[in-house]
Formats: C-alpha cells, sequence, structure tokens
C-alpha cells in the first residue's frame, strides 16, 4: 500500500484513500481544535457555577484531493472528547460514504498516518 493513502477504521470495516501528508497535517489541526472545543465544554459541565455554557461552532474539515474528504462534529451534542463521534463524507467520481465514526479512532488513524511518513 503506497504511503499515501490514509486509512479510517469504522465500526464495521474501513475505508482507504489517497491523502496527502499536508492534508493529513490539516486534517490533524481541525481534529486537535475539536478536542479543544470538546474539552471546553467538559470542564465547564463539571466546574457548574450555574452558569449555562456558551455554545461552541461545530468543526468541519473540507479536503479536495483524489477523492472528496468531509469531517464534521458539533462539540455540544457529545459529553466529553471520548464519547465523540464525526460524520464522514467520503465522495469519489463512482462512491460516496456517509458515516458515523468515533473521534478518538480517527484521531488514532491520522496520527498513524502521519508517523509512518516519518
Amino acid at each position: 500500500m503506497p504511503a499515501n493513502n490514509l486509512t479510517l477504521n469504522l465500526a464495521c470495516g474501513s475505508v482507504t484513500f489517497s491523502f496527502s501528508p499536508q492534508a493529513a497535517q490539516d486534517l490533524k489541526a481541525s481534529l486537535d481544535l475539536l478536542i479543544e472545543r470538546l474539552k471546553e465544554n467538559t470542564a465547564k459541565a463539571t466546574t457548574g457555577g450555574g452558569s449555562k455554557p456558551v455554545p461552541q461552532r461545530p468543526v468541519e474539515y473540507r479536503y479536495t484531493g483524489d477523492v472528496f474528504l468531509e469531517v464534521f462534529c458539533n462539540p455540544n451534542i457529545w459529553p466529553t472528547p471520548f464519547a465523540a463521534k464525526v460524520l464522514l463524507t467520503i465522495r469519489s467520481t463512482s462512491v460516496k460514504l456517509t458515516t458515523e465514526a468515533e473521534l478518538t479512532r480517527v484521531i488514532e488513524d491520522v496520527n498513524q498516518y502521519l508517523e509512518q511518513l516519518g
């Protein structure tokens, strides 16, 4: 398998597609932002204080290359980063896949891809 293929493991199977190292870095940055927003919500919920948490903006990442990839998550609906799921859409000229994936699994897959690149 060429080094520029990203494999995302899903609840029932996986999907592999061509993905550039720069796109992986950009996706990692978006996922890091999402984790920070989820942690903010968790911290506000656990500290209480009687104030209502400020809604966080959804995180959306889009990549267009050999395939179109979209990763979307609304951090306001998940109690912790470990419970969060993202909506993935992967589309090429002949196929379209839309599914949910565990946020932590996607992060692991992207990190593994970047580690393999060196």
